[in-house]
């Protein structure tokens, strides 16, 4: 007998309106909305849980950049983990988990292209989108691929607490490496002592002599510097750098909402004398590495070598809050949404 398969209503989350410096609560509107019912060779996905990201803050603005900006009045979209409810698709069937980038809503449906089942019993599903997703493997691009870090090297990771800082911290520490850090917030820095097992960590927030700080834990230099930050932590990095070291541009939080192109780094000059490499990444460009990624990453959590945290907000209506408290350090590790 047949199925006959009907429209289902969504809700999600729209782009109201572009932010102007940091995001706010009346850039975002909920709306329901109409998802068609499946045809042939489509499924319909119900989302459990989404990700979000600092990255996403580029997306609100109009410009160019290496991926489209988001659409006024569309859904905004970023990773997610969901189930196959209803399937008309020979390879995906009702009751698969499956990972992709329509996050920001309760439903969609696919053809399966970009779309990745996941084995639900390996891990929680929700660490697709975090330490075995993009995230993990943007720290594990940055440090393997780009750094090509060795043992011995000393690493200077900025937002060490957050997603991809914790990761790479981890990373570079289980690789024989010194690993530095720098957090604002005493529970952030605890975790990274006590869980991680970074034992240097700068509390930014505390300080303003970033460039002193780094230098008491780094006496000899530093050669790698992963960047999550940029601005003032940038600056840092360059003038306490050792000649033909390496600045992994992951990401520049601290300038995300600026108004104004920031001042710093004021040394930059330096990058010329002491031969620095630097180079910006986007992980989407290593995807044919993901194979490997997850060869490596396997053992190191087996062995708790590689922990993470998860922050936790609940509700897809409370997804702009959870967002716009990245920019307010409000996160501990993975900032996930549980949809539902």
């Amino acid at each position: 007998m047949s199925t006959t398969f009907q429209a289902t209503k969504s809700k999600q989350i729209e782009l109201a309106s572009r932010p102007d410096g940091k995001p706010t609560m009346e850039n975002f509107r909920e709306n329901t909305v109409e998802v068609a019912a499946i045809k042939d060779g489509e499924f319909l996905v119900k989302n459990e849980w989404m990700s979000v990201d600092p990255y996403m803050r580029g997306r609100m603005k109009q410009g160019d950049s290496y991926v489209p900006a988001f659409e006024i009045d569309e859904p905004l979209e970023g990773g997610c983990v969901g189930k196959v409810v209803e399937s008309r698709h020979d390879d995906f069937h009702e009751g698969d988990y499956v990972l992709g980038n329509l996050g920001w809503r309760e439903y969609w449906k696919s053809t399966g292209e970009g779309v990745n089942r996941i084995d639900p019993q390996s891990a929680p599903v929700q660490a697709y989108l975090g330490v075995l997703g993009l995230t993990g493997m943007t720290a594990w691009v940055g440090l393997s691929k780009i750094a090509k870090l060795q043992s011995g090297q000393t690493v200077f990771v900025s937002a060490a607490s957050g997603a991809v800082g914790s990761i790479a911290c981890q990373l570079a520490k289980a690789k024989g490496c010194r690993v530095i850090g720098s957090a604002g917030k005493s529970e952030k820095i605890q975790w990274l002592h006590k869980q991680a097992g970074i034992k240097s960590v700068i509390n930014y927030k505390e300080t303003d002599d970033l460039v002193g700080k780094l230098k008491e834990f780094a006496p000899e230099g530093i050669d790698v510097y992963f960047d999550n930050v940029g601005g003032d932590h940038l600056e840092a990095a360059i003038e306490v750098i050792n000649d033909f070291g390496v600045c992994i541009e992951c990401g520049m939080i601290s300038t995300y909402n600026a108004t104004e192109p920031p001042a710093a780094p004021r040394n930059l000059f330096k990058v010329i004398g002491k031969r620095i490499r630097m180079q910006g990444f986007i992980v989407r460009d290593h995807m044919d590495d993901q194979d490997e990624f997850r060869r490596e990453m396997a053992p190191l959590i087996q062995s708790e070598q590689i922990v993470w945290e998860e922050t936790i907000t609940d509700g897809l209506q409370n997804a702009p809050a959870a967002f716009i408290g990245l920019f307010e350090g409000s996160n501990l590790g993975k900032q996930l949404v549980r949809v539902g």
